[in-house]
């Protein structure tokens, strides 16, 4: 696990260097501090030299400067490698869940992936800022301290024999315990967030349907799980400290006790017993702060697994096999013999031999049922998903042989949720085309009819959506979405029920715009209305992942019973509501 986040770190490895000196020269420093102040009880005070004290004080001093200097240093070099490393791991995943498919995303939760980049990553930085400070400083102060101590006495040190074994134990048995529930506290994190995130994502609903009590009480659970795993984990966490201050202060007191007899028969000086106690105090301090760190490393090591995990992940759809050279000659679209599946298995296909022909610049209608598989088949064009079997063809070409850059530039799709973007109706606009002019962006309003609502905004192209757009409604939104499809100049254009939010006289403006201005684009229409694709070149049917038919609206009326069916109680749905 270390060699996979090393290289995260390697950037920064000279401020980790740096850091890890100044530790070191920190607590050798520190170290000398109580032989100083031995000197000075058992020299200046004892033989009532002022001149010496003072120059042992001035000394000492100097030295705790010194130390403090290079406690700065490490705290500052810390900072700057941990909070360093966490910005390159939540960057890292950010750009691996871009390359993700639609299926590696749905693998994972919305919650999920942002505890990852956010609570995760903290985790880990933590674990790089504290473990420079302790995980270096520590070990010399042991060390030196155990070593410096037993030159004091060492008789007097064999206390340790007895204090290390038992702080080691306790320590291995909290963290052995403490593992598993950091790895179900995470979890529980996630739970938390999710329940969160849909609420106010979802808040219009939650209202509408007056279900606060409904959304509170679940958020209470998901909430009352957090805090009892919390208890769970942190519950032996506390441990650690009462335990190591029990030894410690036992310890200090048996160390009295035979240090005090040594003072009493003339075998120990009282300087050399204050100084042994200071170093008693610094190696048992230090053990208390190895403790820490190995509790959160315990933490990190379940918050690293996590973060593997998506880092990890292979990407369902990449451009290993595409030809980069390859250009999408036009936008004629061939399915030959597609099969599909969400999971890959040929046993629970969603899509069944569909055979498809749409010559370019052609407007093909797709009509279907609820869970008729229409948006699945048209995700399959841009590569959002990939078939299980067979091919699909963009311009005479599979389209895994164009890069995705270059077959979704080509291919643009309106999704069934529309979505937009913090910021002004431009921004969101220039999605499209970063370079587009305001002639060409006005031109892409008008022929989604967005143009009408815009011009009426005070503030016109300049006004602000606010966050997911929630200031212009439904049926705007879709327009400003096909407006933003239609500046990118597609040679395939997918409108996945994109008109359901607008009346039947702006639906009917748009088909007549895009047949007018974009008659060399080919125009793939999903609707729930028969009248959205009724002139359409070629109308396609399909019932439960199949091809039921396909033809005109005419033929179909006659050869269709399906179409026929949809169709008539369109018509008489019309009739009543006249």
């Amino acid at each position: 696990m270390i060699k996979k986040f090393a290289p995260y770190l390697s950037k920064y490895k000279k401020w980790v260097g740096m850091g890890c000196l100044c530790g070191i020269m920190e607590a050798v420093f520190e170290m000398l501090i109580p032989l100083v102040m031995a000197n000075i009880v058992d020299v200046g005070v004892q033989n009532h030299d002022a001149a010496y004290t003072i120059r042992m004080g001035l000394l000492m001093a100097t030295m705790a400067v010194i130390s403090m200097g290079f406690g700065m240093g490490l705290a500052r070099c810390s900072s700057i490698a941990g909070q360093s490393f966490g910005a390159e791991l939540r960057e890292a995943q950010y750009n691996k869940i871009q390359e993700y498919s639609f299926s590696n995303i749905e693998r994972f939760s919305t919650a999920s992936l942002i505890t990852r980049l956010t609570n995760d990553v903290n985790a880990m930085q933590m674990s790089i800022t504290m473990g420079m400070r302790i995980l270096v400083r520590a070990p010399v102060m042991l060390v030196s301290a155990l070593f410096l101590a037993v030159m004091i006495n060492a008789k007097l040190a064999m206390v340790f024999l007895v204090a290390i074994p038992v702080l080691l134990g306790s320590l291995y048995f909290i963290i052995s315990h403490v593992r598993k529930r950091f790895g179900i506290l995470q979890g529980r994190i996630d739970n938390m967030n999710t329940a969160v995130q849909e609420n106010l994502i979802g808040i219009r609903t939650v209202k509408a349907f007056v279900r606060e009590d409904f959304e509170r009480k679940k958020f209470e659970t998901a909430n009352s799980n957090l805090r009892k795993a919390s208890e769970e984990a942190f519950g032996f966490v506390v441990l650690n400290m009462p335990v190591m201050q029990m030894v410690m202060f036992s310890t200090i007191i048996a160390i009295l006790w035979f240090g005090g007899g040594m003072v009493h028969t003339g075998a120990l000086q009282v300087g050399k017993l204050t100084s042994f106690i200071t170093y008693v105090t610094q190696i048992l301090m230090s053990l208390m702060m190895v403790s820490m760190i190995f509790m959160m490393l315990s933490r990190s090591v379940a918050s690293a697994r996590r973060i593997l995990e998506v880092l990890e992940e292979v990407p369902d759809i990449n451009d290993n096999a595409c030809d980069p050279q390859a250009q999408v000659a036009d936008g004629s679209v061939v399915f030959d013999h597609v099969n599909f599946s969400y999971d890959g298995k040929e046993d629970d296909l969603v899509l069944t031999d569909v055979n498809l022909t749409i010559p370019s610049g052609s407007t093909v209608g797709i009509l279907g049922g609820t869970g008729s598989a229409k948006t699945t088949l048209v995700q399959l064009i841009p590569r959002l998903y990939d078939v299980t079997s067979g091919q699909v063809l963009v311009g005479g070409r599979d389209v895994r042989d164009y890069s995705l850059e270059h077959l979704r530039n080509t291919v643009a799709i309106v999704l069934q949720q529309n979505t937009l973007f913090s910021g002004t109706i431009r921004e969101n606009l220039l999605w499209g085309d970063e370079s587009a002019s305001d002639e060409e962006i006005w031109a892409a309003c008008q022929a989604a009819c967005a143009d009408e609502f815009i011009s009426r905004m005070p503030q016109g192209l300049e006004t602000d959506l606010g966050q997911g757009g929630v200031n212009v409604s439904g049926g705007q939104k879709q327009r400003l979405c096909i407006a933003r499809a239609i500046l990118k100049k597609p040679k395939v254009l997918i409108l996945d029920d994109s008109t359901s939010a607008v009346d039947t006289a702006t639906d009917a403006k748009i088909r007549r715009a895009f047949r007018e201005d974009l008659s060399g684009t080919t125009k793939i229409i999903i609707a729930q209305r028969v009248s959205s694709i009724s002139d359409a070149d070629q109308i396609i049917v399909l019932d439960d992942g199949h091809v039921a038919a396909h033809g005109t609206h005419e033929e179909l009326l006659e050869s269709c019973d399906i179409y026929r069916e949809v169709y008539q109680s369109q018509q008489e749905g019309a009739g009543l509501s006249e």
